[in-house]
């Protein structure tokens, strides 16, 4: 029997994503202008880490319109799975970029180049601002939506990066320290696949069914466990369809042979339990009493 609690999901704006992508396109054009006018890698890094913000809010505004469409006869879960797959997407595009910015850098520090610092000034402040407005657009709404946050710390990072190529211009328009920029880039670079990595292991536990990290699946045990009529709670399955919604699917042995009425009312209970304590909001058991089958908590099926 399978019991869905009611529960609210968090409205994600797609007008907001929207105005960011606008912002973001408009800095490109003008970071890499102005990086290959200037001469200057730690702006043009910056450009093309502007130019994977694009691509990532361009995907993350598809999946958020994907993700509100209905369920159908052939996608009984609709597209719910959309945001998550596309904070796969931009993970794995924030952990490459940052790779080739590490290489374009090192080439740099090995084969020098001057620098025109007062088009970077100029343009990393620019950037500063546009970043930030758009890290203000999705402040608010990135917190339980892991499409969302995927977006919001590529242009987190963005914004960090824009005040580091700032400071590096500056350097080098007061101590001529042409090395400066290449060194940011790697650091800004090494920043990167640190977030990267953090949205690839959030993104691939989800879509490969692991038990959430926030459930404790043997206090879940032992909390039915203590419930009456409970024997065993065995074959179990945990999982997050996306960012909201915690399933949990198992079979329950029972100590008599209840009827329909009293499973519901115990079902009910147990639903209840595990929506209050571990935020399972989809409840899915199959009652036996005395069927002979595997009894271990976790069988491969």
């Amino acid at each position: 029997m399978s019991q869905h609690a009611h529960h609210h999901h968090q409205t994600v704006s797609g007008t907001r994503l929207f105005w960011t992508i606008v912002l973001n396109i408009s800095i490109t054009v003008g970071q890499f202008i102005g990086g290959i006018l200037s001469g200057s890698m730690a702006l043009l890094s910056d450009a093309v880490h502007n130019l994977s913000d694009v691509i990532s809010l361009i995907v993350s505004y598809t999946a958020n319109r994907l993700a509100h469409k209905k369920a159908t006869t052939d996608k009984t879960f609709g597209y719910k799975r959309a945001e998550i797959i596309a904070a796969f997407i931009n993970a794995i595009s924030l952990i490459l970029i940052a790779f080739w910015l590490i290489y374009e850098s090192i080439q740099r520090i090995v084969t020098p180049n001057e620098i025109e610092e007062q088009t970077v000034i100029y343009l990393s402040l620019v950037a500063i601002v546009g970043n930030g407005l758009s890290v203000l657009l999705l402040k608010n709404q990135q917190g339980n939506n892991l499409n969302i946050r995927s977006a919001y710390v590529h242009l987190f990072s963005d914004l960090l990066a824009s005040v580091a190529v700032l400071i590096g211009a500056i350097a080098i328009a007061l101590y001529d320290w042409q090395l400066i920029d290449p060194i940011l880039s790697i650091l800004i670079s090494i920043y990167l696949i640190f977030l990267g990595y953090q949205l690839l292991r959030d993104s691939t536990q989800i879509l490969m069914l692991y038990t959430p990290h926030e459930v404790d699946l043997k206090a879940v045990i032992e909390t039915v466990h203590a419930l009456d009529h409970v024997k065993k709670l065995h074959h179990i399955h945990i999982w997050k369809l996306n960012d909201t919604e915690i399933h949990l699917e198992a079979h329950i042995d029972l100590q008599k042979d209840l009827n329909i009425s009293d499973f519901t009312l115990l079902q009910q209970e147990i639903e209840v339990l595990l929506l209050e304590r571990y935020g399972i909001n989809h409840l899915t058991l199959q009652p036996e009493f005395q069927k002979k089958d595997p009894k271990e908590y976790i069988v491969q099926d």
